[in-house]
């Protein structure tokens, strides 16, 4: 695919226009006063609810997303949106349970919770872990993908796409941290939703052949009927994938609460809230843009179906389908691809930085951070300490972006394969994490031996699981291990002692009351989700 000067022209102006966007709100001044680690890391605690809920989705969309999840549509069909729609249900509960408990106990990072919650110890593990998992698997996995979809769709040679990614994000995101990715991904998600819907519009159509979209979705649902179940049978070929009823009452919900409950860069949007409320409309916003992504990334896939029925691989149905798009509009939908990739990485970027420098920096030096940690007028920290603070931030910043990009090769640029299996990997530690926090959250008596105990259940089981039942699909083994270790870390917190006095997350005052916008909201979310599977089961 050769992009037009006009093509060329759009996405150089794009690209100028969300820079300059992103270094004017950066520049301007905030109610908490003179830049400080609160405004680098949680955006002075300021965010509305609109920015909020488009900063989740920029976080969560990217060229994995968009052309992976096309290319699942393409292979298997609607199944796949269950992602996007369980993940709605999903942030209602974060929303509703999660996040109160949270902001009335002034979290910043999640590992900071766990040292609140359970000790140090766990605080230091964790922060290393999610750390690794965000430098070697997150961010490389997003630029490495993006320069494939670069590479492919404008011709720039891969490695020089790496580079330019990687250098924009880290960039676009440096001066003003947060509140610079928070605040234009308003932007970003409005660009890639447009991008998304001309797409699904144009392939609708000319699927149609003339007579309009309605009819070319009925030609689409006549020709490729087995393309539109959500529920798979044990007999369909991509049963281990979407285990059937798994995905509605079992091991997705694992995966779903770990990452929008307890993952540092997603969460972070919601605890840098102007306040309870305004975070919970901001997670009901990303909840109603959730039930819209399937529109936006799996029909474009499913449509390729007819237009593009043999395609090499499935992961090619998104740019084959960006092909129909006429000179100009090419260019604007590509550059809604590169808001996303751009989005998600400065996101991780800057959830490395929050963690390094607040979990890692700051506890090894004695640091409280005025305005983050619990501290009072005399350990708070000073001016000069908070400028060092967002100094290590952006040094720390700009370390992961590094390794990032020169590791992404070695360790992906093999295979597809080495993907899969550093996804499935990082999925051992999933049931344990959400043992941990939900025990955390909800259950006084867990302690720290439990919490630990969870987590060697969860990797250990998990592996045990994939080497002597193979056939088990991903998502079932993921639920069983989970009981495992919540069973576990049960019985090993009432076996040891707690920490009692030393715990400090305040849960018997917080209260779980939702504003009539959230309930209507959140009522509404249900509605569809039973509708839409009920229709498409």
């Amino acid at each position: 695919m050769n992009l037009a000067t006009l093509d060329i022209a759009v996405i150089g102006a794009y690209g100028i226009f969300i820079f300059g966007l992103a270094q004017w709100v950066s520049s301007r001044k905030t109610e908490a006063g003179p830049r400080n680690s609160s405004d680098y890391f949680l955006a002075s605690r300021s965010l509305p609810w609109w920015a909020i809920g488009a900063s989740l989705i920029a976080a969560n969309i990217s060229a994995e997303q968009i052309v992976g999840m096309s290319g699942s549509g393409y292979a298997m069909g609607l199944a796949i949106a269950s992602y996007e729609w369980m993940a709605a249900a999903t942030l209602l509960i974060v929303g509703k349970w999660f996040l109160p408990i949270f902001l009335r106990n002034d979290i910043v990072t999640m590992p900071q919770f766990l040292d609140r919650r359970y000790g140090p110890s766990l605080r230091t593990l964790m922060a290393v872990f999610w750390l690794a998992l965000y430098v070697f698997v997150n961010l490389t996995s997003i630029i490495w993908l993006g320069s494939i979809v670069i590479n492919k769709v404008a011709g720039l040679p891969q490695d020089a796409a790496l580079a330019l990614l990687g250098a924009f994000a880290l960039l676009y995101q440096l001066r003003g941290g947060l509140k610079a990715v928070a605040l234009t991904d308003i932007v970003q998600v409005t660009l890639l939703i447009m991008g998304g819907l001309v797409i699904s519009y144009l392939t609708l159509g000319e699927i149609g052949q003339g007579q309009g979209v309605v009819a070319g979705w009925n030609r689409l649902m006549g020709e490729a009927p087995g393309h539109f179940h959500m529920i798979l049978s044990p007999d369909n070929p991509f049963y281990a994938d979407l285990p059937g009823l798994s995905v509605l009452v079992g091991g997705m919900w694992i995966a779903n609460l770990s990452y929008w409950g307890f993952n540092q860069y997603i969460i972070q949007r919601a605890l840098a809230a102007k306040s309870l409320d305004e975070a919970q409309k901001g997670i009901l916003f990303a909840a109603f843009l959730k039930l819209l992504m399937p529109l936006i990334i799996v029909v474009p896939g499913i449509a390729a179906v007819i237009l593009a029925p043999d395609l090499a691989k499935p992961d090619e149905a998104y740019p084959s389908m960006m092909r129909l798009l006429p000179t100009g509009l090419l260019g604007l939908v590509f550059a809604a691809l590169i808001a996303a990739i751009i989005a998600s990485t400065a996101s991780k970027i800057n959830s490395v930085a929050t963690i390094f420098t607040l979990d890692i920096y700051a506890k090894f030096r004695g640091i409280a951070p005025a305005g983050l940690e619990q501290a009072d007028a005399a350990s708070a920290s000073s001016a000069v300490q908070e400028k060092q603070l967002v100094l290590v931030g952006r040094l720390a910043a700009t370390a992961a972006i590094l390794l990032a990009v020169l590791t992404a090769r070695p360790l992906l640029g093999s295979s597809d394969q080495a993907f899969q299996f550093i996804q499935e990997f990082t999925g051992f530690f999933t049931p344990g994490i959400t043992v941990i926090f939900l025990l955390g959250l909800f259950w006084k008596r867990a302690n720290e031996a439990g919490a630990i105990g969870a987590a060697i259940i969860s990797v250990v089981g998990s592996y045990l699981f994939k080497v002597l039942t193979p056939a088990l699909p991903f998502m079932d083994r993921m639920a069983i291990v989970f009981g495992l270790a919540l069973a576990g870390a049960v019985v090993i917190s009432l076996a040891m002692q707690g920490r009692g006095a030393r715990d400090t997350i305040r849960t018997d005052d917080v209260g779980y009351r939702t504003g009539a916008i959230f309930n209507t909201g959140a009522t509404a979310v249900i509605l569809i989700l039973i509708a839409l599977y009920a229709t498409f089961w």
